[in-house]
């Protein structure tokens, strides 16, 4: 489970692995494939084996109304709102307590300056006023350079990335290198559009249009609110300027490819194969100066963008990074300028008609900036040892029936198997929280300066990134806080991430059965699993490293084997006019079927699953069904199709399609919508 986590950026946004929690709309789906179908109570549903989903889910779906204030709704939501609940309960103890650690006082003042509207209302743009004017002054296009270096700030893992998009005109990501697990190096990622991804400016239909219109009434809103004038024209350049980067993006599906962003590059790269820019003007600002080796993960996005600096008037680039300063900070600048915000990006976007309260949004914030310290609170409170103990043991159960379904796979090679189980041998899984928590000892945080805060915080992040160059990598590194509903893998740590937060009812509960608990958190864990061999994270080495270690045999039937899940995938339409992309989606297509499959195995050689019967199998299944259930507003949905790399969640639960058991234990016939003869079911791993 990966994310673009919210509560960073308005609350929580869940991904297993990058996963999207989302729900059929009314529209009938078409083909052989069960269809979407609107929400409808279990009664109505008259076998399992038509759609397992709704059988599963039906009483939930027909009594769960979306939130207001969200584009989506499911089982991760409402518990990352209950740990929020929880979170800012404890934040708010820390700022009445005498005897709060500094660091607590720390969260506590940056939460309090979030909440105090009337100082933000007083302040105004006080705080954002100096970039303006640095933006304001700048005379030539190696001042431009230099500036958009300094802009730069750390970005999100690629490898993980539900949206390859960043504010600025770049991105940064550093960790090691794709082939030398060593060092660490700096990726260079696609950015500085305001739309989540290219397709919303090339796509011709008509609710891209409208779409694209609405984002050109926000760009002139915001620059009309700022004071500006001729706000129109700056507008519609400023989208011209976006248009062009867009243009020169990467997909989903080509970033999806690794290959296609190993490409190691030097200083004198950058001019040679990304001409326009002053290069080294912009090392200097990004304070990258010095590096010898870099990554272009997107190089056809750094050579459009370097050439649009040269060909795109001054005063243009002007605009443009005085409204993205501006879109980039209205959470946190006064009222009006955080409501045309939602306005675009919550109502037009993900469809919600409300805003969230400001205690999430302040918590979302707080969590942006200081997600260990939050994390150690949350911790101490709310995640026993004896819940740690037992998810480990579920972990290690579920490795060892990865590497027991390895030893059986009659078409693999014995020195591919071998590579393949010593990955999952030396795999590093973090439990709950990490082996060492972040400092925050240098961030100054003013419990009166909400916007000056967060900018400090993403600059005191930048350096604690840029610090990792003249570091060692380390394998036990955590992607996500504790406090974050998700999970993850690192293909290049070859390591796994369970943060405290996800490992509770509905996922892990201590007092359900162990079948349900196998179903459930047991086919989260065996999917993070599974990624390292899904068609990505199987290109990686048990040193994280790129690295060709299949035969050819093996790696063909590989191919073969997981182009029937495309296949399978493709045939699934929640609209008449969009269907679900088995290609982008398959890496976690691949994880949910062989993490499932993985799991199952587990709890049957368990203590509680040996000689159980069916009421067990289906107990399992059910748990696995309970844990996707999700509605999503039409918007949020078109989005999450078009530019997630995980299938809504009605799809996913039909991974039980392809497992013989299920099968057993719902007795589903030839006739049933999801039925899938066995010759026809998909068996990879």
């Amino acid at each position: 489970m990966k994310t673009s986590w919210t509560p960073i950026k308005t609350a929580i946004s869940f991904a297993l692995c990058g996963a999207a929690f989302a729900f059929v709309p009314a529209q009938a789906g078409q083909g052989a494939s069960p269809a979407a179908q609107p929400a409808r109570p279990a009664a109505a549903v008259m076998l399992p084996g038509d759609d397992f989903y709704a059988w599963a889910n039906g009483e939930w779906m027909a009594k769960t109304e979306i939130p207001a204030d969200r584009g989506s709704w499911g089982a991760m939501y409402a518990l990352a709102d209950e740990s929020n609940g929880r979170i800012v309960k404890l934040i708010e103890e820390a700022a009445a307590s005498k005897s709060a650690s500094a660091e607590a006082r720390k969260v506590a003042d940056f939460y309090t300056a979030y909440m105090n509207e009337s100082a933000i209302e007083a302040a105004g743009l006080a705080a954002l006023k100096p970039r303006l004017a640095k933006i304001a002054a700048l005379q030539d296009r190696a001042a431009l350079a230099r500036t958009l270096g300094e802009f730069l700030r750390a970005d999100v893992d690629p490898l993980n990335a539900t949206n390859f998009s960043t504010p600025n005109l770049f991105g940064v990501w550093i960790n090691q290198g794709l082939t030398d697990p060593s060092r660490n190096v700096p990726y260079f990622l696609q950015g500085g559009i305001g739309l989540p991804d290219r397709a919303y400016y090339l796509d011709a239909s008509p609710k891209m249009a409208e779409l694209r219109t609405k984002y050109q009434q926000y760009i002139v809103a915001m620059l009309k609110l700022a004071g500006y004038d001729n706000v129109e024209q700056r507008a519609a350049r400023i989208f011209a300027l976006e248009s062009e980067l867009a243009e020169s993006h990467a997909s989903r599906e080509e970033s999806s490819d690794i290959q296609k962003a190993n490409n190691l590059w030097t200083m004198k790269d950058f001019a040679a194969k990304a001409p326009g820019m002053d290069w080294n003007a912009f090392m200097k600002g990004a304070r990258l100066s010095g590096q010898d080796r870099f990554i272009a993960y997107h190089p056809g996005a750094l050579k459009g963008a370097a050439e649009q600096v040269a060909a795109t008037d001054l005063a243009t680039w002007k605009d443009y990074l005085a409204f993205h300063s501006m879109n980039q900070y209205a959470s946190t600048l006064p009222k009006a300028y955080a409501d045309l915000r939602f306005e675009f990006y919550g109502k037009g976007l993900t469809g919600s008609p409300q805003q969230s309260p400001r205690w999430k949004r302040a918590l979302a914030a707080t969590n942006g900036a200081m997600d260990d310290a939050v994390g150690k609170l949350y911790v101490a409170k709310y995640f026993p040892a004896e819940n740690k103990a037992h998810i480990q043991k579920m972990v290690a159960n579920i490795k060892d029936a990865f590497t027991r379904r390895i030893d059986k796979l009659d078409w693999m090679a014995p020195s591919t198997r071998a590579q393949a189980k010593e990955k999952v041998r030396t795999m590093y899984v973090g439990v709950g929280y990490p082996d060492t928590w972040k400092s925050y000892g240098g961030l100054q945080v003013s419990p009166l300066d909400a916007l000056g805060n967060v900018m400090r915080a993403q600059e005191f992040h930048y350096t604690q990134q840029l610090a990792k160059l003249k570091q060692k990598p380390k394998k036990t590194d955590w992607a996500m806080p504790p406090q974050l509903v998700n999970a993850v893998n690192l293909p290049l740590q070859n390591a796994l991430n369970f943060p405290a937060a996800i490992l509770q009812a509905p996922f892990y509960d201590p007092k359900a059965s162990d079948a349900q608990n196998y179903g459930a958190i047991g086919a989260v864990i065996g999917h993070e699993i599974s990624h390292s061999f899904d068609d990505m994270g199987a290109q990686f080495d048990a040193q994280g490293r790129l690295r060709d270690w299949w035969t050819k045999e093996d790696l063909a039937y590989f191919k073969k084997a997981s182009q029937k899940l495309v296949e399978q995938y493709n045939t699934y339409k929640p609209f008449d006019d969009l269907a679900v992309n088995g290609q982008l989606t398959l890496s976690e297509n691949l994880s949910d079927l062989a993490g499932l499959a993985a799991a199952y195995d587990a709890f049957k050689v368990s203590p509680s699953g040996k000689g159980t019967g069916l009421d067990a199998d289906r107990a399992f299944f059910t748990g696995f069904a309970h844990a996707w259930r999700s509605k999503m507003r039409e918007a949020s949905m078109r989005r999450v199709v078009l530019t997630d790399g995980h299938a809504p969640g009605q799809y996913r639960t039909y991974t039980v399609r392809n497992l013989d058991a299920w099968y057993k234990a719902f007795d589903v016939q030839p006739g049933q919508k999801l039925y899938l003869a066995p010759e026809q079911r998909v068996r990879v791993w």
